[in-house]
């Protein structure tokens, strides 16, 4: 069994003020998603890691792979007009086993944890379907403008990535949902819908994804210390 990383990566990040899109923007010299993607370099339990992105970036993906030694990046393929169409693309050509592993993972959450990351392995190995994903703490309110009920938030959790499946059975749901035209937010609505429960790994704060500027002047800080 080997674990493979799929990086969605074709988005535009309308909310960050950018010339390019965000997971391109550089921080410190450093393109955000190289940040990302040396998580998955780093881990022992990664074997391949597949990039799924706009044509135009393919050239800047082979840079960054060749610029900081990224040599489980295997593949670079093009991505879809939905997060779904990318992970899709990305899958069809991982050429898996039908047991290994797919981890999916947002390009911009940079601040992923070697210990999450190995714990949400080791769970998929077991239960075969994972999301990683952290309790509510605020208290959630319903409404527009105006409140209008308050959400019980025990039973509610703010999924994040990585999501991890066994290769067969995220390929079944992803076909499933292409045949119905199913869009999902993300691949754990997808498994969960069409093929198999998925089990909740308590995830980390510090793997937020980046959406907006503030998030983007948020991470320098990190990186810096502050």
């Amino acid at each position: 069994m080997k674990t493979i990383a799929i990086i969605p990566a074709a988005g535009i990040g309308k909310r960050v003020n950018s010339s390019v899109p965000k997971q391109f923007v550089k921080i410190n010299n450093k393109e955000l998603i190289a940040y990302t993607i040396s998580v998955f370099q780093k881990n022992p339990e990664i074997g391949e890691i597949i990039i799924a992105t706009r044509t135009e970036y393919f050239e800047l993906i082979n840079e960054i792979k060749k610029r900081y030694g990224f040599s489980k990046l295997t593949k670079i393929v093009e991505g879809g007009a939905e997060r779904q169409d990318s992970v899709y693309s990305a899958l069809l050509s991982a050429g898996a086993k039908p047991n290994d592993l797919i981890a999916v993972h947002d390009a911009a959450r940079p601040l992923l944890s070697q210990h999450l990351l190995s714990k949400a392995i080791e769970e998929a190995k077991t239960h075969g379907s994972i999301v990683t994903a952290i309790k509510a703490r605020d208290t959630l309110i319903s409404g527009n403008n105006e409140v209008e009920s308050y959400l019980d938030r025990s039973k509610i959790f703010y999924a994040q990535t990585p999501q991890i499946f066994k290769y067969e059975i995220l390929l079944e749901a992803m076909k499933k949902a292409e045949a119905e035209n199913f869009k999902g937010t993300d691949e754990s609505m997808i498994v969960r819908k069409f093929v198999a429960p998925v089990k909740i790994v308590e995830g980390e704060s510090i793997n937020f994804k980046i959406t907006t500027d503030s998030d983007l002047e948020l991470f320098e800080k990190i990186l810096r210390g502050n």
